[in-house]
């Protein structure tokens, strides 16, 4: 059957796919909206597995709160290239998986795939749509989010420039004067990649690992064995400051931690929480 031009750009706006692929799935499926947005979907799928094994270091990274700032996500959203990850319908697509996620609040990244796109389709089998589309692999692999009750704190975002990465951050105390502070902060943890919020938060594997590091430096210096566990926990110390978030000299006045910056605001402000999300 013929084909018409506005059957094919119908097609087009509902699936973001190629003209010419349009026209393709449409004559094969006798001009069946539903069967040709599987046609393309099946498109996707064969050049996802032909590509399973390529890398998706680029991409979108993007961080949303809710209107009350008490949740709030970070999604990435990957792909090969840096031309792909700069198209403003790759953008879209990934900004508004974000808004899905902020509205659902999955557990995991797997329970975000599942959910609903739109379409008829989840978000899972979307982005294996668009790999079809696009002609290079897409994948949503990582994801996180911060919860918090009314009265309990807020939670502030940061997108770095370019979408390179995204970062959460949740202050303890709520209102509009401590949302600068939030997003200081949360400019924080994109520069200086932060493990933990402080000490408490550090595991204990990585803890057992930095005294053995010390131990051994303390003996290649020369220090007497029984000096060893002293030297070691000292450079603890030295370590916990420069990879915890609180004790970190604050990027825009290294004379202040960033627990000093924050108590400047209010004596009982601090963060319980942040999640950090970038490319690469």
């Amino acid at each position: 059957m013929a084909i018409s031009a506005s059957d094919v750009k119908k097609l087009r706006d509902m699936t973001g796919a190629g003209m010419m692929d349009c026209k393709k799935a449409l004559t094969e499926a006798n001009g069946d909206f539903d069967k040709a947005i599987e046609e393309l979907r099946k498109k996707g799928q064969k050049l996802s597995a032909k590509r399973a094994d390529r890398d998706t270091t680029e991409g979108v990274v993007i961080a949303k709160t809710s209107g009350n700032r008490n949740n709030g996500v970070v999604v990435k959203l990957g792909c090969e290239t840096d031309f792909v990850a700069k198209g403003e319908g790759f953008i879209s697509m990934a900004d508004k998986i974000a808004e899905i996620a902020l509205k659902e609040l999955p557990t995991t990244v797997d329970d975000l795939k599942a959910t609903a796109f739109g379409d008829g389709m989840t978000i899972g089998e979307k982005v294996i749509e668009q790999t079809g589309v696009i002609g290079e692999k897409i994948s949503l692999n990582e994801y996180a989010k911060i919860e918090t009750a009314a009265g309990e704190g807020q939670v502030l975002p940061y997108i770095h420039m370019g979408y390179k990465a995204g970062v959460l951050v949740a202050l303890n105390l709520e209102g509009p004067q401590f949302v600068d502070a939030g997003k200081d902060v949360a400019m924080q943890v994109a520069a200086m990649k932060p493990i933990a919020v402080n000490q408490d938060g550090v595991d204990q594997a990585t803890i057992d690992k930095e005294i053995e590091i010390g131990k051994e430096l303390a003996k290649n210096e020369g220090k007497p064995e029984a000096m060893l566990e002293r030297i070691a926990t000292g450079r603890l110390n030295k370590f916990f400051k420069e990879t915890t978030l609180l004790p970190q000299a604050f990027v825009k006045d290294s004379k202040k931690s960033v627990d000093g910056y924050l108590k400047d605001q209010d004596p009982n402000l601090t963060v319980t929480d942040f999640k950090h999300i970038s490319l690469g």
